[in-house]
């Protein structure tokens, strides 16, 4: 399909990276009908480097190829994660509804570069390795186990409203240390930020307030947490880098993991070839996780890097201060790479090859990519035990995604069951 926001294809012979310089606007139903089909038509038109428009006019560039991406996060003296660096600054309003999602230079694990922000990962990435995996897991089933009772009698349930959505925020509230109560409301402030609309500034300030909180409770009584672990770290931090530092680990670990759960289901309710995994197989969900990370990575766009000095990316020239979105979900499809690894590559192996959870200096810390895993794996596992006859409640075609070019999730997945009792009344 074409994009009705591209120019036209470029003439034969000519560089397709220099054919096209309109930006393209960076939202409408092209990025969450079919994200994979504007890619490509973006890749021809433009080359690996696109112009975009971001809302409210302001300029960027998206980076949608394999190797332009990989050299982008390989070079942090070059290309930094210092948002202070961007040139539209006098530009953006107050109420700019990205301006969560970007940021402001702040003292946060995720908001600063190089050695400030080496100081924060060693601080907060051995406090990520300190929670047990096993306790992890337990965690995960237990939760599971919650959210399926509150559905199991019914014989349907969204699950991504019931269950994707809530599993992960509930499982990383307990392990960084907050009551299981205040779960839900996270979940809500969470959803309402990534959704980048009129309330994400109001959603942020109740972000900040939960984390504020927490802080000064475990600081008057630690536990076994992460946030805890982090208070004992050696290395002097102020009370609100801690929030912030909080905030980045629960907000990266979210919605993308609900998404990874969510994109996996739908990928086994809906293509044959996962049908074992309906009936108990366990290779099948690794096998569909690992495909969702390839094809549906659910964080397509990460906002983002800045350059330091004026510089050529993919026959495109960089202005210093331009801002770089990370075109996660476009490079991981870049026929360029897929050529080289080869066909199968998503539905089996080369999982450390995607950038699903970014790259270079940045990249996801491994503890919380093991968590994102377990909590996915466990998930997807309760759910098919305890409903083993789960089928689509409607036509594949009529699922919708979420309106955001930034993340890859389905705002529904309505699902059909035979009644099963609660784990209470099996006891």
């Amino acid at each position: 399909m074409t994009s009705p926001f591209l120019s036209t294809a470029p003439a034969s012979g000519s560089c397709p990276a220099h054919a096209a310089t309109a930006p393209v606007p960076l939202g409408g139903p092209d990025f969450h009908t079919d994200p994979q089909g504007l890619y490509r038509t973006m890749r021809h038109a433009y080359g690996p480097v696109v112009p975009v428009e971001l809302p409210g006019g302001f300029p960027a560039w998206l980076v949608v190829g394999y190797r332009e991406l990989h050299q982008v996060t390989s070079d942090g003296e070059l290309f930094p994660r210092d948002v202070g660096l961007w040139n539209q600054w006098e530009h953006i309003p107050e109420d700019w509804p990205l301006l969560p999602m970007v940021g402001r230079p702040m003292p946060s694990i995720y908001f600063t570069a190089g050695a400030e922000h080496r100081r924060h990962s060693e601080m907060v990435v051995p406090a990520l390795e300190g929670a047990d995996p096993f306790e992890i897991r337990e965690h995960c089933e237990q939760l599971a186990d919650r959210l399926v009772d509150d559905m199991c009698g019914r014989g349907t349930a969204d699950l991504v409203a019931e269950f994707a959505e809530p599993l992960p925020v509930l499982v990383l509230a307990r392990l960084v240390g907050f009551p299981d109560a205040e779960g839900a409301d996270i979940a809500r402030v969470l959803k309402d930020l990534a959704d980048g609309g009129p309330g994400a500034q109001e959603a942020y300030g109740r972000f900040g307030e939960h984390m504020r909180r927490l802080v000064a409770a475990k600081r008057a009584e630690p536990g076994d947490d992460v946030t805890s672990r982090m208070l004992a770290d050696p290395a002097p931090f102020t009370d609100e880098e801690y929030a912030l530092d909080l905030m980045a680990i629960t907000a990266a670990g979210h919605l993308t993991t609900a998404d990874w759960i969510g994109n996996s289901l739908r990928l086994m309710l809906t293509e044959d070839q996962f049908a074992d995994s309906l009936a108990g197989g366990r290779r099948s969900i690794g096998d569909a996780m690992n495909e969702v990370l390839w094809e549906e990575s659910p964080t397509q766009i990460l906002a983002g890097r800045w350059a330091v000095r004026d510089t050529q990316l993919g026959g495109r020239t960089i202005k210093a201060g331009d801002m770089l979105l990370l075109g996660l979900g476009a490079a991981n499809t870049d026929p360029l790479i897929r050529q080289e690894l080869g066909p199968g590559a998503a539905a089996h192996g080369s999982n450390a090859a995607h950038l699903a959870f970014s790259h270079g200096e940045y990249r996801c810390p491994f503890p919380a990519q093991v968590i994102a895993e377990t909590i996915a794996r466990t998930g997807i596992e309760v759910i098919l035990d305890r409903l083993p006859d789960l089928q689509l409640a409607v036509p594949p075609q009529e699922l919708v995604r979420r309106p955001s070019a930034f993340l890859r999730g389905m705002n529904a997945l309505p699902v059909r069951f035979a009644p099963v009792r609660t784990t209470g009344d099996l006891l």
